[in-house]
């Protein structure tokens, strides 16, 4: 591949509802640039950018990916993402190294939960964008309905250039409203200009008047002579647009038709006229010596520098770490110096990733997109620079994962390659969390959604030859006592020369700390267990509380007191005690009232106004107890409650469904309480089954 400089390079990412057309525009774009001699279509499973089998046996982008389209003397670097919130993580990855966005609507669906969720994420960075609109072949599509939508929605900064023109239910063309022209497509591929039709007259009026607005708004200059009635040139139109899309104030509304292939020509021209070259970028990172800001500001001339942005860890293809140049010019056989391992990395080879094929390139500029094979310690959101000039950047916010599941190898023998795999998707997906519960003997594997989780079942099956079972976790209970008991035990064995004989007498009470399994004291007095036994009784204790007589959970929140006792000075030992004190804690644990204590947590739910009454009607049926309700702007609501770790379980599936996508959550433990009776039956039954 050629070596472009950074003024020639856009980054750009593709953002949307899932299905809005992503993929298929990414597509065109491709196909129209000469990357691709056919067009693949997501049905077929053909397409550049959905290469992996879990993406085409589904139909949706599961992963981001990169594809370098060539237009002309310019790169432009699309990263295609993910439309379901099920894998917000590689868009998250992906909007850390993009410098302008690209919001993907369908015209048929008009806008969607996605639309808003990738409009509030270039807010919050805020990143230039652009909206282009889909399926403008279908006659159902509304262009001018997304328009008005948008303009409810987000105001005067929604500019649009362009009208679409129909004929017999046809899309033939499309009306330039900073040139007040209409365009035509012929059979060459290319457009033939014609005057705009009369029918068109009205719409373009009201678009050009909405236009005219969002440029007046870019300078009291320009918002004096728009309130005098003076005319924009169309230099002046081009301009005003430049400068308001980088800063966010303008956002351009396109439109085509990816199966047609028509826009996309006038959509590529687009992003280099109005998206910004990374060097027209702040990029700042800190020296690691002298804790001074770094400004790389994507500057070919400043010492070399790069960010890992997403790693892809395949059984087939190897381990690459995808890149964005931040500063100098990589070369092959570089050595980088990663901070954050205090290891050197040589480079090697340079390659940029078109789709699934790494190809070769000799040089990637400052503001470039590529990757590196084969890193030794490398991770995604590392940092490489020299070691004369370490730097470090700030790392990317990935989503933390709340959704999780028990597994379990199906296969006895299985263990250490499923563990070796998910090792390896957690390099490449960041909201993937493994953990050992030990406590409740289960593995637990974290993920976004339940969906999410089963897309990793999948890819476990298909890419690493393993499978797993995915179960409902049990939950971590806990056993209490709630009153004060006294209780003794005599462990006496006789079977042939020195036999076994402890003898221990205990007060058992509520601590009424549950974050400590038991406290231990002994009162004796007069020898009648001797003091070098008092260990063996706290290992009895210790291993009694690890699974409670009640229903087998561990034990929070008792005191123990030794008081008396008795010893044989031949058949007594360590393990006598120890078994006696065992026999004694679960005999005078079931006559102090023993109870189950389940885990509460503090639930925050952000969604929009006209779905709270829904959310909270939800969280009632849940035994949860809504604290409070506050704005956070946007027409959202957060939702404070307390709610049963129990009463979570699966719901990722339920809020998406009430929501309609658009609700997002997050939890934390709070604390313990006592379960009701209906529950602690349920899991004593359960338990003794």
């Amino acid at each position: 591949m050629n070596v472009f400089t950074t003024d020639k390079i856009r980054n750009v990412v593709l953002l949307g509802h899932g299905g809005c057309g992503k993929t298929s525009l990414v597509e065109a774009m491709a196909f129209l640039a000469g990357a691709t001699k056919r067009m693949g279509t997501v049905t077929g499973g053909n397409t550049l950018s959905d290469f992996d089998k879990e993406e085409i046996k589904r139909g949706f982008s599961v992963k981001t990916s990169v594809l370098p389209i060539i237009w002309g003397d310019y790169k432009l670097n699309i990263l295609d993402t993910p439309g379901s919130p099920d894998f917000i993580g590689e868009t998250e990855e992906a909007l850390s190294v993009a410098d302008a966005a690209i919001i993907v609507v369908s015209g048929k669906a008009g806008i969607e939960s996605g639309t808003k969720r990738a409009w509030a994420m270039c807010e919050k960075r805020k990143m230039p964008r652009m909206v282009f609109v889909t399926d403008m072949d279908i006659d159902k599509a509304s262009f001018r309905k997304v328009v008005q939508d948008l303009q409810e929605m987000y105001g005067k900064r929604i500019a649009p250039f362009h009208l679409p023109i129909r004929e017999h239910e046809q899309f033939v063309g499309y009306v330039n409203v900073i040139q007040q022209k209409a365009k035509k497509w012929n059979a060459h591929g290319t457009v033939d200009k014609f005057d705009v039709p009369d029918y068109s007259q009205e719409n373009l009026k009201i678009c050009r008047d909405v236009l005219l607005e969002a440029v007046a708004e870019t300078s009291e200059e320009f918002m004096d002579r728009y309130f005098n009635g003076d005319e924009f040139s169309e230099d002046e139109i081009r301009q005003a647009m430049r400068v308001g899309v980088f800063n966010g104030d303008i956002v351009p509304v396109l439109m085509g038709s990816n199966t047609l292939a028509r826009g996309m020509y006038t959509l590529m021209a687009d992003i280099v006229k109005y998206f910004p070259s990374p060097d027209r970028c702040k990029c700042a990172g800190i020296n690691t010596v002298s804790n001074d800001v770094f400004e790389a500001d994507y500057d070919f001339s400043k010492p070399k520098s790069a960010y890992v942005f997403k790693t892809i860890a395949d059984p087939y293809i190897g381990k690459y770490s995808l890149i964005k140049v931040n500063s100098g010019v990589l070369k092959p056989d570089d050595i980088m110096y990663n901070y954050h391992r205090d290891a050197d990395e040589k480079i090697g080879k340079l390659f940029c990733f078109n789709g699934s094929k790494p190809e070769d390139v000799t040089e990637l500029h400052a503001g470039d997109i590529g990757a590196l094979a084969k890193l030794s310690v490398t991770q995604t959101t590392d940092s490489l620079s020299t070691r004369k000039n370490p730097v470090t950047y700030l790392r990317a916010q990935i989503s933390k994962p709340y959704t999780y599941r028990a597994y379990r190898a199906v296969k006895k023998g299985d263990e250490d390659k499923i563990s070796q795999a998910l090792s390896k998707m957690m390099a490449e997906d960041l909201t993937i969390k493994c953990e050992n519960d030990s406590e409740n003997a289960q593995s637990l594997i974290y993920g976004i959604s339940g969906q999410h989780l089963e897309v990793v079942q999948s890819i476990l099956s298909e890419k690493y030859k393993v499978d797993i079972e995915l179960d409902r976790p049990r939950i971590a209970f806990k056993e209490t006592i709630l009153k004060k008991t006294d209780t003794e035990y005599k462990y006496k064995k006789q079977s042939g020369g020195h036999g076994q004989y402890g003898h221990v007498k205990i007060i058992m009470e509520p601590s009424y700390d549950t974050d400590t399994p038991y406290v231990f004291e002994q009162t004796v007095v007069g020898g009648a267990v001797p003091k070098n036994y008092f260990p063996a009784v706290e290992k009895g204790i210790a291993e009694a509380v690890k699974g409670g007589p009640l229903a087998g959970y561990p034990v929070r929140g008792v005191k123990v007191t030794l008081y008396d006792g008795s010893y044989h000075t031949v058949d007594s030992s360590e393990l006598a005690f120890k078994v006696a004190t065992e026999q004694a804690f679960k005999q005078g644990f079931m006559e102090a009232s023993p109870v189950l204590l389940e885990p509460i947590a503090t639930l925050s739910v952000s969604a929009p106004d006209e779905f709270t009454g829904d959310v909270m009607g939800d969280l009632n049926k849940r035994r949860g107890k809504v604290l409070g309700m506050n704005p956070t702007g946007e027409g959202y609501q957060e939702i404070v409650a307390e709610v049963p770790y129990l009463e979570l379980f699966e719901y990722d599936t339920k809020l998406y469904s009430m929501t309609k996508g658009s609700g997002v959550f997050s939890y934390e433990f709070a604390r313990y309480e006592q379960a009701p009776s209906d529950i602690e039956k349920k899991q004593i039954e359960a338990a003794k089954n």
